[in-house]
């Protein structure tokens, strides 16, 4: 009879610490045919394998905008988001106006590229074309629709003005491309996602480009938005390079987020990025110097960290304000 009741009581103990262990981590991404959701499916993987008691998964989502509700509400406690959409969270301008949300950074991860395309026999070729045209601007929440409503309004394109909006997913966009519902469609993504492949595998895809004059004027209007090129030879077809601009990429939680457990989910993402590069070539780029770089909102008490116990020197703009 002791015997049985100390196997019940260690039996109950075992069950007690295990479920004491487990810290089950969202992590809020985008749409299944960007970057951000294989990519957060892989940091998932790393984290669930490499962090003790952590159990993380990625979800599906609309994106930046919605991901950083989520984050701030506690339904996710990780999330990736454009720079755009994050500073202006972080501030409070743009969509949050007078609205500053308590978030701060893990890092910038990887440089998105504003995608602009088309099919050939649309006959558009550069941006002027649109006009009285059918335009995807992004997902409703999403950074590609901030990122392109804004270039296209600076260079005085007005959604609804100067050509009809349509508020489609990646996805959505590539099958609307097919069967002729839209002209043109926009992507805020890291190079090569799976939706731009399968349209440049399946049909003529056709990357409208910006002229330098446009790219500069883009740049000089927005802070968050650099020159970028898409390299010839990106897409199936693309046999010249593509001027653009492109916006960081961050991963971000909710400025009272554990220390210690942003500070162990810091720690496995960089000390595993080779994990990460098997699943998606935009984790090539994921570096603590890329972090330093290109990061545009403070870093977590706890990100800080680990920079600083890997030997870098964390600058005064990205340490948040006491």
């Amino acid at each position: 009879m002791k015997r049985r009741s100390y196997a019940f009581i260690a039996l109950l103990l075992l069950l007690g610490l295990s479920t004491a262990q487990v810290n089950r981590i969202s992590i809020a991404t985008g749409g299944t045919g960007g970057v951000y959701y294989p990519l957060g499916g892989g940091m998932a993987e790393v984290w669930s394998k490499y962090v003790p008691g952590v159990e993380a998964s990625a979800e599906v989502t609309g994106a930046s905008v919605e991901n950083v509700r989520l984050v701030v509400s506690g339904e996710a406690q990780v999330a990736l988001g454009t720079s755009g959409v994050v500073v202006q969270a972080f501030e409070g301008s743009g969509k949050f106006k007078g609205r500053p949300q308590p978030i701060l950074a893990i890092g910038a991860m990887y440089p998105n590229a504003w995608q602009f395309v088309t099919v050939a026999e649309t006959g558009i070729r550069q941006i002027a074309d649109i006009k009285g045209k059918r335009v995807s601007t992004g997902s409703p929440g999403s950074g590609t629709a901030v990122m392109t409503r804004a270039i296209l309004k600076t260079l005085g394109y007005e959604p609804g003005k100067a050509f009809k909006e349509f508020r489609l997913s990646f996805a959505e966009q590539v099958s609307a491309l097919k069967d002729g519902t839209i002209d043109v469609g926009a992507w805020s993504v890291g190079l090569g996602p799976g939706s731009l492949i399968d349209l440049a595998t399946t049909r003529k895809m056709v990357l409208v480009c910006m002229t330098p004059e446009e790219q500069k004027k883009v740049s000089a209007a927005h802070a968050y938005y650099k020159p970028f090129t898409i390299p010839a030879g990106t897409y199936n077809g693309q046999s010249e390079d593509c001027l653009t601009v492109g916006t960081p990429n961050v991963l971000f939680v909710k400025a009272d987020a554990d220390p210690e457990l942003v500070y162990q989910l810091t720690k496995a993402l960089f000390e595993h990025t080779e994990d990460l590069a098997k699943i998606h070539p935009a984790a090539k780029t994921i570096s603590p110097d890329y972090v330093l770089q290109a990061t545009l909102i403070p870093l977590h008490p706890g990100a800080i960290r680990y920079f600083e116990e890997a030997g870098y020197q964390v600058p005064d703009n990205l340490r948040p304000k006491k």
